[in-house]
């Protein structure tokens, strides 16, 4: 097996990824590549080699949460469920390695103008989507630090942008340092993207990043090989004051195939500490 692009990291260091796994389609629906049964090994491959501190998933359903969680190990606590009422369906978990993290508390929105009725929708989405929002203490530094995570909507570009400017409020009111993962569905020229960076909320963790370990690959490769400058449409951003030491977009073949047909994204970020912990 290929060698992890980034694998394990120790503090003060935090591996983030954001992976959107593609979720389990109906066997008469799928193709060969996008078969499930097929791919669960090769995410759980993926997973160990490179084993973040904390993952965003998007498209998960309950078996496939499942799936990457035991992946993980015992030593990984997942928070947030399905966007229906239930709560059902698929979802946008976060993965953390409880050696390392420290879940202060959580919270699941709907992405609408009724964000505590699970399943709502308002912006011109048919689709509901959600925003996983966690506080983390770092056990090792002591920092606190927000994790969002999120699956913007493919075919409205107003939901994308309402969406946008949702996170970027919840983001700004916080006083936190904070990451964001999610599939935006959204590439760098585009309204939802202007709308997440605009101020000085948030920044492009690819474009801060310190060292890039790999092209600009498109990040929806559609089980195909990745082409750079096609379209980065999955995200990590971050506040201003966390460090991006390096980021990578992953385009790692595992025994013949693609474990989705979207890439990881990965970073490795140093959060600041907070004065309770100087």
């Amino acid at each position: 097996m290929t060698a992890p692009l980034i694998g394990a990291t120790e503090a003060p260091d935090l591996h983030v990824m954001t992976f959107n796994v593609r979720r389990r389609m109906p066997r008469l629906l799928a193709r060969p590549a996008d078969d499930w049964r097929r791919r669960r090994d090769r995410v759980a491959a993926l997973l160990q080699g490179e084993r973040p501190t904390l993952l965003g998933v998007q498209e998960a359903l309950p078996d496939q949460a499942q799936a990457i969680g035991a992946a993980l190990g015992p030593g990984y606590r997942r928070v947030g469920h399905g966007r229906q009422p239930g709560p059902r369906g698929e979802a946008c978990p976060l993965f953390f390695d409880t050696e390392r993290l420290q879940l202060v508390d959580w919270r699941q929105t709907a992405l609408s103008d009724e964000p505590d009725r699970p399943g709502s929708t308002s912006w011109g989405n048919v689709i509901p989507r959600v925003l996983v929002r966690a506080t983390l203490r770092d056990l090792s530094t002591g920092a606190v630090f927000a994790a969002f995570n999120t699956h913007l909507d493919v075919f409205s570009a107003q939901a994308r942008l309402r969406g946008a400017e949702e996170i970027r409020r919840q983001v700004g009111g916080l006083a936190l340092p904070a990451v964001v993962m999610g599939d935006l569905n959204a590439g760098p020229d585009s309204a939802a993207v202007a709308a997440l960076l605009a101020g000085d909320d948030l920044v492009d963790g690819w474009r801060a990043a310190t060292q890039r370990l790999t092209p600009e690959w498109g990040t929806y490769g559609g089980y195909r090989a990745p082409r750079s400058g096609r379209g980065r449409i999955d995200w990590i951003a971050v506040t201003p004051d966390v460090e991006v030491r390096r980021a990578a977009i992953n385009p790692q073949r595992i025994d013949g195939g693609w474990p989705s047909d979207h890439l990881p994204v990965q970073t490795v970020v140093r959060m600041p500490r907070s004065e309770s912990s100087r």
